[in-house]
């Protein structure tokens, strides 16, 4: 599967547009971690276990993002946009989504 945050794929033209695929991933930051970096930020450098779970979130969207297109028959996915948010009082609980147009190309 072909994925791009850009609308066309060079020298591959698009033969079919299959609609809009997206995927969703919430997940939980241990409380420990959470104050490890937050103690982290204030001395300064990176928060490695924000970037792991931030990771692993991004994984689990594109995934689903590319099973969905998959069911519709589709080789690529372009147009494809990561958006991140923060969820709960605390931002205790993270949230990756990931959309994109399915599409097949030659």
């Amino acid at each position: 599967m072909l994925i791009s945050t850009t609308s066309t794929l060079d020298g591959k033209p698009i033969t079919s547009y299959l609609g809009l695929v997206s995927g969703e991933a919430i997940l939980g930051a241990n409380i420990f971690r959470d104050i490890f970096a937050g103690i982290r930020d204030i001395v300064g450098g990176r928060a490695h276990a924000y970037e792991q779970e931030l990771h692993k979130a991004k994984t689990i969207a594109v995934q689903a993002m590319v099973e969905q297109a998959q069911a519709l028959g589709a080789n690529a996915v372009v147009g494809v946009d990561l958006d991140y948010e923060n969820l709960g009082h605390s931002g205790g609980m993270l949230m990756v989504s990931a959309s994109g147009t399915a599409v097949v190309f030659e």
